[in-house]
């Protein structure tokens, strides 16, 4: 075990450093330029594309056996590889588009489906968010850990899942209920970020309705290092297949509120 865990070390002393170098791009781009996927919410632009082949470049320049789940590449690896990648180039790309100055690089290393290491990365206020299995998260080399208190005590973060605008009435309903339980709600557009202040006890509660794995798979295991909880919005298990999913994410205490004000809601 203790190779294994001085692997998964090495393994995310890789991905800080790669993520590091990738983040100059973010940091010095210029001249940003939207190109629709999906919709005119889902878009992508050159330096998600530049940012990504960078990560792949440098991580298999270490680890040339390991595969690569990424949101911008049409043909994505097994989950159930030895070695596996999850990789969201820029969470938080109409952010960027748009200069709000909230967004990050999050990637995450698995083993035959089970996440072992994540990183989370923001550039623009230089916070590195680490989590290794049963080695709990740190900020920036600091030990973190979510809040105590339940929803009363806490802000909430949530998502609106824009790509799935057919959600768009239950997010509403749900984050008015967290608004009136809740000191108050924010939404900052990056599901990775959202986790990563989660486990950072800064907000109590995440949650969103469509995510897909690359959104979640790092902050996911920086959460649960942290000494919170996450499952979907109805309690379940995430897919094993990778395909999307609901997300919340939050504090024991506050994760057991909003199932008690789901039940009385009918959320």
């Amino acid at each position: 075990m203790d190779n294994r865990m001085e692997h998964y070390r090495s393994v995310l002393a890789l991905i800080e450093r790669v993520e590091r170098e990738a983040a100059e791009l973010i940091m010095h781009a210029h001249g940003i330029l939207a190109e629709m996927k999906s919709g005119k919410r889902d878009v992508v632009t050159e330096y998600d594309r530049r940012v990504q082949e960078l990560l792949i470049q440098r991580l298999r320049e270490e680890l040339p056996d390991a595969h690569f789940f990424c949101e911008e590449l049409n043909e994505r690896d097994r989950l159930d590889t030895e070695q596996l990648f999850i990789i969201d180039p820029i969470d938080g790309t109409m952010n960027f588009v748009r200069g709000f100055h909230h967004s990050c690089i999050s990637v995450a290393y698995a083993e035959r489906g089970v996440v072992r290491v994540g990183a989370v990365y923001n550039p623009y206020v230089d916070e590195m968010f680490t989590a290794v299995t049963g080695q709990g998260s740190r900020l920036n080399g600091r030990p973190i850990h979510v809040s105590d208190a339940g929803l009363s005590e806490n802000l909430v973060c949530c998502g609106s899942s824009p790509y799935a605008p057919e959600l768009a009435d239950r997010t509403f309903a749900i984050a008015r209920a967290m608004y009136d339980a809740s000191l108050d709600v924010r939404r900052e557009a990056s599901a990775a970020l959202d986790l990563c202040s989660v486990a950072a006890g800064r907000a109590g509660l995440y949650f969103e309705l469509q995510l897909s794995l690359w959104d979640y798979a790092a902050g996911a295991l920086i959460v649960e290092e942290a000494g919170g909880q996450c499952c979907t919005v109805d309690g379940g298990c995430f897919p094993a297949d990778g395909s999307k999913s609901s997300m919340l994410a939050g504090s024991p205490a506050a994760v057991a509120d909003y199932f008690r004000l789901a039940e009385e809601l009918g959320l």
